[in-house]
């Protein structure tokens, strides 16, 4: 019997090396269960009326803080557990959250081009 069919064979367990820290295979993991992404959209329902609540009580000075610290957390949130991002490799989690990062600077930097944070 060669490799490929020793490996294609579902009677024949995986290798040591092959199976990860939590019990599964290389490149797979545990789902959780729907309610765990139910509570996971609950969360970001809420974090979004926080933000579209912006638009109707004034935050005054934490206006711009506020939405940039909620939209951080959405986005790490969605990347994280929707895109599963925590079980891939850790270099495409820095590809995302470097592009997060220097949104950011250039949203700040061009806020601070139209003198946003001069007081008025």
């Amino acid at each position: 019997m060669s490799t490929t069919e020793h490996q294609s064979d579902p009677h024949v367990e995986p290798h040591a090396a092959d199976v990860a820290h939590d019990g599964h295979a290389d490149g797979e993991f545990a789902h959780k269960p729907d309610s765990y992404y139910v509570k996971i959209a609950l969360i970001l329902a809420v974090i979004t009326a926080l933000e579209t609540s912006t638009y109707w009580i004034d935050f005054g000075a934490f206006f711009l803080p506020t939405l940039l610290i909620l939209m951080a957390i959405k986005f790490v949130m969605v990347a994280s557990l929707f895109m599963h991002l925590k079980f891939d490799s850790k270099i495409f989690s820095w590809m995302f959250y470097s592009g997060l990062l220097l949104a950011i600077g250039v949203y700040v930097a061009f806020l601070a081009t139209f003198r946003f944070f001069a007081p008025t």
